[in-house]
């Protein structure tokens, strides 16, 4: 591939990555086979000294850039060198080549519409890390957007790529606005070319709902500059679209039913994170990346925790969900044992009706043997009693039968014994009597009545 022009010495240039109304993007090499990506600013640089307010400015911000760099991360794009081209005297910044497709190109086929949460979370995590590391060394990025966050495929990390806006002037933010591509992603104060760390949070929200749905809340038709001023006019006071309405309407069909109802489950502190970045008053977003960050950790935290923040439209269908499917299980006669009532008909289950049977049964042959085993106490003292005065008379009966005197004797003996035993069996029937008798009279005695005492107790 030809050179179009040289950008500095030792750093090659290979062709246009991408064009814009910040500027053009180039695939760089440097001497070797190192790859890095370069980033022209359009406005060119007359004079290299302080007397040039444009030299000044990038000067000024290219500053803070070496500062995001002084501490590394893995979110952040690595800015390798920066300076003025040799052809045509523009500012560049020369940054580290990131392979991989960004954000907007994973949600074009054969990718799926939208984002699955599991991924969605860990975009949401290490964009606002990135981000948060920015602010911190006071770097607004200006130009948050789908297709500046690249996937590495060797790191497997979501990486914030291109500082343009950030090196640029207020009043070169404010031509490129007005020429850029993005306006979909741009906040409200953004169009009057005011850009807050707050701006970089409301871009943020955009990419996340747009990761949600498939679409970012005010999508432009057209190129032209109606289609523009439509947008433009949504960010500013259009209410922003249903998030889990829109999340349902773009499921993909190749998903079954259990996965669908799963990637409905969003947490109700994303979406209200989501609500609270897309806010049009800059004061009532997150103030910077650290605080939305501080948030996304928070949120992740109560839930691995058990704790909730708030019941989401998500949490509500799920619920209802179950409540119709309880419902309709209590009113099968199949799959709970209940009654069911049906013209007159009564249904009972198979199982419900088994176990009456069983305990009718059951309740039965206990009743049968305790009939059978229960005696009472008089007539077991009267069956043994009787049993023991028999035995005396009987063996006398059958002594010295062959004698008359001695049979008149035996006869005397056992009527005198018969008539013992009568006399003990009525001693003890009374004796019985007599105790039953004391007893309830213990119980019924009734108080003695207390006299009164001059008449008063």
């Amino acid at each position: 591939m030809s050179k179009v022009f040289t950008i500095a010495e030792g750093l090659e240039n290979l062709g246009a990555l991408r064009t814009g109304g910040q500027g053009s993007v180039y695939k760089g090499r440097r001497t070797g086979i190192v790859y890095s990506a370069v980033k022209l600013i359009p406005t060119p640089v007359y004079s290299e000294s302080g007397d040039d307010k444009n030299y000044r400015n990038f000067q000024s911000e290219v500053a803070k850039l070496q500062k995001v760099n002084e501490i590394p991360n893995p979110n952040v794009v690595k800015i390798l060198s920066f300076g003025i081209t040799e052809s045509g005297s523009f500012p560049f910044i020369e940054m580290e080549y990131i392979e991989g497709p960004d954000l907007s190109e994973l949600l074009q086929p054969p990718h799926e519409k939208i984002y699955m949460l599991k991924e969605l979370l860990k975009v949401a995590d290490q964009l606002a890390c990135a981000l948060a590391h920015c602010h911190s060394v006071g770097v607004k990025h200006g130009d948050v957007k789908s297709n500046n966050v690249k996937y590495n495929i060797h790191t497997g990390n979501y990486v914030l790529l291109d500082f343009g806006l950030a090196i640029m002037s207020e009043e070169q933010r404010r031509s490129s606005i007005r020429n850029a591509g993005a306006v979909e992603f741009m906040a409200p104060e953004q169009h009057q070319g005011i850009m807050l760390m707050q701006t970089d949070v409301y871009s943020y929200g955009v990419i996340l709902y747009e990761l949600l749905t498939g679409s970012v809340p005010f999508p432009l038709n057209g190129d032209g500059d109606t289609g523009r001023n439509t947008v433009m006019i949504g960010h500013m006071e259009g209410p922003v679209p249903d998030a889990m309405r829109a999340r349902k309407a773009a499921l993909p069909d190749s998903w079954d039913a259990d996965k669908k109802a799963l990637e409905m489950q969003v947490p109700a502190w994303l979406l209200n994170l989501i609500d609270k970045c897309l806010q049009k008053n800059p004061n009532d977003r997150y103030a910077d990346g650290n605080q939305l960050h501080d948030a996304i950790v928070n949120g992740s935290l109560s839930v691995a925790n058990g704790m909730t923040t708030g019941i989401g439209p998500a949490t509500l269908l799920s619920e209802n969900e179950k409540l119709q499917t309880q419902l309709q299980n209590t009113t099968d006669p199949d799959k709970v044992g209940i009654l069911k009532i049906d013209k007159g008909v009564v249904h009972m289950h198979k199982m419900v009706f088994s176990g009456l049977v069983f305990l009718a049964v059951l309740f039965m042959a206990l009743f049968t043997y305790s009939s059978f085993t229960k005696k009472a106490p008089e007539k077991a003292y009267n069956s043994v009693a009787a049993e023991d005065n028999l035995k005396p008379y009987r063996s006398v009966l059958f002594v010295n039968t062959y004698n008359a005197d001695s049979v008149k004797k035996a006869r005397e003996l056992t009527a005198r014994l018969k008539a013992d035993s009568i006399a003990r069996r009525k001693a003890a029937a009374a004796a019985i009597v007599k105790k039953k008798t004391d007893s309830i009279s213990v119980q019924e005695k009734p108080k003695k009545k207390r006299k009164k005492f001059l008449g008063i107790f």
